[in-house]
C-alpha cells in the first residue's frame, strides 16, 4: 500500500519547473500566497517550518524562499524558527509579518511586545524606492495594506534599511538589498491589501528573475506521463462523486491509460436535480469511460430515516459511501491503484504546521483516509493543484465550461441542506426548489458572479394563502455568497426584484413550500453551508 504522507517531497511539478518554497509559521493566510503565486503562472509548494530543511535537502531547489505570517511570538521560548538551510540557498527572501520578526531575530535584530498592535487597515508611507514595489507605489505618498501583528521590530539586523513606515510599524517594510532580503509587517497575500499581488509578483518575477512557466498544458503532459509511470499497465478505481475534483480526476488518468481506469459513481440519491444523469450521460456517452453506476438512494435515505444530528449525518454518510464503494469495487476486481480527487489544500489543511495535533476544522476524507484493508495504492493527479486550477485544468481537457464551473457542492449533498429528518419527500421537495432557484440565476447572469448558491429546506412549517385556501408548509431558505477561497464569504447582494420573482416562481412551482426567506449571514460568524 502507497504511503498516505501529507505533501511527499520533492514533488513531480517541482522537478520541471521554476519554483518558490513557501514556509509556513502557522498563518490563517498562508495558502492564498501560494494562490496569488500560482495565479502568476509561478510554481511553488507550502511546507511547515520544521519540514523546510528536508524539503531543501531533498533537491527541490527553489529560486525564492518565502516565511509566512503566524499566530506565535518570537519573544516565547521554543517559538518557530527558520531553518539555516533557507539562508545558505543564496535566493530571494520574503519574509511576511511574523516572517519579518523571526529573520529579524535571526540575523541579530531585536523584537518587542507591548508596543501598540495593529489589527485590520493600515496606511505605509514610502521612505525609499525598490524593485519591490517598483511600478506601482512612489517614494512620499501612503498606501493601503493590511496588518495583524501584536509584537513589532524594534532593531534591525545589521544591514537591513527601513524603506517604508506606517503609524504603530515603524519597520513596515525593511530591506537587505545586497543580501536580497525583503520583508513586510503587513500581508501582501490578502485582498485588504489592494497593491500585494503586485509586490509578490515584483518579488518573483524582477527581484527573483522567474519567467512564470507553470501553466495547465504543461501541467496536463507531465501528469499523464507521471500517471502511465506510476501504473504502468495496472487498472485504476475511481470513486466518482460526481463533483468537479473527481471528475476532473477521473478525465486526466483516462487520457494517460484508458480502459485500464473504471470509475464506480455511487449515486446516494441526495444530489441536485438531474446532476446523477448528467454524470452518466458526461463520462458513458461523451467520454466513453467504463462506468459502474450503483443506484443507492434508497440504502441511504433509509439510513437517515429518523437522524437529524449534522455531525451523525456526515458519519453515517461517509461511512455508507466508503461500504459501497468497497463492494462495488471487489466486484471489478483486479485494480492496484485508487485514483482519488485530492487537492492541496486538503494536504495542507492536513498536515500541522508545527507538527503538533491541529486544530481540525474540518476533515477530509481522501487525505490518509484509505482503508488498510483495500490494500490499494492511491493516484493523486490533482494533488498539487487549488480548486481554480482544477477548473483550468478541467477546461484545458475539455470538459463542458457549464460542468467544470458549478459551484461547489458537499460531500453529504442535500443532506446537510435539510436541517432535521432526511426523507425522499423533502429531498424531491428541496431539489426542485433549488433548480429554480439556480436557474433564474443563470438567466439573470449572475451565476458566475457568486462562489456558492443553494436553497435549505428548513424543519419549519409557516401558514400561507394559496387562492382561497389557507396552507401550512416547509419554510425554505435561499443562500448566496461571494468569496475567493471560502475562507470568509459575503451574502450576496440580489437586487429586491430578483428575490420576489424567484420566491413566487418557487412557491407557485413547488408543493410543499409556503414562505421563502433570504440569508444575509457573512462568513463569519456563519459558515456557508448550514449543516
Amino acid at each position: 500500500m502507497a504511503s498516505n504522507t501529507p505533501n511527499p517531497i520533492p514533488s513531480y511539478a517541482a522537478n520541471r519547473h521554476e519554483r518558490v518554497l513557501i514556509i509556513d509559521f502557522g498563518s490563517q493566510v498562508t495558502q492564498l500566497i501560494a494562490r496569488r503565486l500560482r495565479e502568476m503562472g509561478v510554481y511553488c509548494e507550502v511546507h511547515p517550518y520544521n519540514r523546510a530543511e528536508a524539503v531543501i535537502a531533498a533537491g527541490f531547489n527553489p529560486r525564492a524562499v518565502i516565511f509566512s505570517g503566524g499566530p506565535a511570538s518570537v519573544t516565547t521560548e521554543k517559538s518557530p524558527r527558520a531553518p539555516q538551510a533557507a539562508f545558505d540557498l543564496g535566493v530571494p527572501i520574503l519574509a511576511i509579518c511574523y516572517g519579518q520578526q523571526t529573520i529579524s531575530v535571526q540575523l541579530g535584530g531585536a523584537v518587542e511586545g507591548g508596543h501598540a498592535a495593529e489589527f485590520g487597515r493600515a496606511d505605509v508611507e514610502i521612505k525609499t524606492a525598490s524593485p519591490l514595489f517598483e511600478g506601482f507605489w512612489e517614494v512620499g505618498k501612503r498606501y493601503p495594506v493590511w496588518m495583524s501583528h501584536g509584537d513589532r521590530v524594534t532593531q534591525l539586523p545589521e544591514g537591513f534599511n527601513v524603506i517604508g513606515t506606517s503609524e504603530n510599524a515603524p519597520f513596515a517594510i525593511a530591506v537587505d538589498e545586497k543580501r536580497r532580503y525583503y520583508t513586510t509587517m503587513f500581508h501582501p497575500e490578502v485582498v485588504h491589501t489592494p497593491d500585494g499581488a503586485k509586490l509578490l509578483e515584483n518579488f518573483v518575477k524582477k527581484i527573483a528573475g522567474m519567467k512564470g512557466d507553470w501553466t495547465m498544458a504543461a501541467l496536463r503532459a507531465e501528469q499523464v506521463q507521471k500517471i502511465r509511470d506510476q501504473v504502468g499497465k495496472g487498472r485504476v478505481i475511481c470513486g466518482l462523486s460526481g463533483g468537479v475534483d473527481s471528475s476532473v480526476a477521473a478525465v486526466l488518468i483516462h487520457e494517460a491509460i484508458g480502459d485500464q481506469l473504471t470509475c464506480v459513481f455511487v449515486d446516494t440519491g441526495l444530489m441536485r436535480a438531474n446532476e446523477a444523469d448528467e454524470v452518466i450521460n458526461l463520462f458513458r456517452g461523451h467520454y466513453n469511460i467504463p462506468l459502474v453506476h450503483v443506484d443507492a438512494g434508497q440504502e441511504f435515505l433509509g439510513g437517515l430515516a429518523g437522524v437529524t444530528d449534522p455531525e451523525t449525518k456526515r458519519k453515517f454518510i461517509g461511512k455508507t459511501f466508503v461500504e459501497i464503494f468497497e463492494r462495488e469495487a471487489k466486484k471489478v476486481g483486479g485494480a492496484g491503484f485508487l485514483a482519488q480527487g485530492t487537492l492541496y489544500p486538503d494536504v495542507i489543511e492536513s498536515v500541522s504546521f508545527d507538527g503538533g495535533p491541529s486544530v481540525t476544522i474540518k476533515s477530509h476524507h481522501n487525505v490518509g483516509g484509505l482503508p488498510e484493508r483495500m490494500n490499494m495504492k492511491l493516484v493523486e493527479p490533482l494533488r498539487e493543484l487549488f480548486k481554480d486550477e482544477v477548473r483550468a485544468l478541467g477546461r484545458e481537457l475539455g470538459l463542458p465550461p457549464a460542468f467544470v464551473g458549478r459551484h461547489p457542492f458537499p460531500g453529504p449533498g442535500l443532506a446537510i441542506r435539510i436541517p432535521g429528518e432526511v426523507s425522499a419527500e423533502r429531498v424531491a421537495i428541496l431539489q426542485k426548489a433549488d433548480a429554480i432557484y439556480l436557474d433564474e440565476i443563470r438567466k439573470a447572469g449572475l451565476y458566475d458572479q457568486i462562489w456558492q448558491a443553494f436553497a435549505v429546506l428548513l424543519p419549519v412549517r409557516s401558514v400561507g394563502v394559496m387562492g382561497d385556501a389557507r396552507t401550512y408548509e416547509s419554510v425554505l431558505a435561499l443562500r448566496a455568497v461571494t468569496s475567493t477561497d471560502g475562507m470568509t464569504a459575503d451574502f450576496f447582494a440580489f437586487p429586491m426584484d430578483f428575490l420576489g420573482r424567484t420566491a413566487t416562481r418557487i412557491i407557485n412551482e413547488v408543493k410543499g413550500v409556503s414562505r421563502v426567506v433570504y440569508d444575509i449571514t457573512s462568513k463569519p460568524p456563519g459558515t456557508i453551508e448550514w449543516e
